[in-house]
């Protein structure tokens, strides 16, 4: 990828391309912070008069800085991305995936939609936004043990509520659109 005219090594991994512990609770702040120098350090324009091979290695490491910054500072996708360094499959949610707790829900949601049952569509937004919120939280503390902690077990525990989180952000979703159509 890249080579040490740039002083990068190359590196499959964002966490390390930034300089930054491989962690789901990240501050934001150091993250930006690892951003800034190394877009500074490797903007294409500081290699305005070096040979092609030194400019495109600048655009190449540019482009892969500005996709490890885009993934990491979204807590949802740097939990994706580190699940998925782990091993762990993050494929997309299926119909078949419904969490238990929720089947009556989406059933009455379902009769809703099909109804157009404002008040009831606009409980179920209610609620479904509260349930994001909940897990939203529970993440948090998800993303705190495995930091503390790091394990294969609390991967699983985190995909399963990204998988949790994922359906019922869809469900807000298509509530939002049958309350709005356009």
């Amino acid at each position: 990828m890249w080579n040490v005219l740039l002083g990068v090594t190359p590196s499959a991994d964002y966490f390390q391309f930034l300089g930054l512990p491989l962690r789901l609770a990240l501050s934001r702040e150091e993250l930006q912070r690892k951003f800034y120098e190394l877009s500074r350090q490797y903007h294409p324009d500081r290699f305005a008069r070096k040979s092609e091979h030194e400019r495109q290695l600048a655009l190449d490491a540019s482009s892969y800085l500005n996709d490890a910054y885009r993934t990491l500072r979204d807590p949802l996708k740097r939990a994706e991305y580190v699940l998925k360094q782990q091993g762990f499959d993050i494929g997309e949610q299926r119909s078949k995936n419904v969490p238990p707790e929720l089947l009556e829900e989406v059933f009455e949601l379902n009769m809703a939609m099909e109804e157009m049952d404002r008040p009831q569509l606009a409980k179920a937004q209610e609620s479904f936004t509260a349930r994001l919120a909940g897990i939203d939280s529970q993440l948090q503390e998800l993303f705190a043990k495995y930091d503390g902690s790091p394990d294969k077990e609390t991967l699983g525990e985190i995909r399963g509520v990204l998988n949790r989180r994922k359906y019922i952000s869809n469900l807000v979703n298509e509530v939002a659109t049958a309350l709005n159509p356009q």
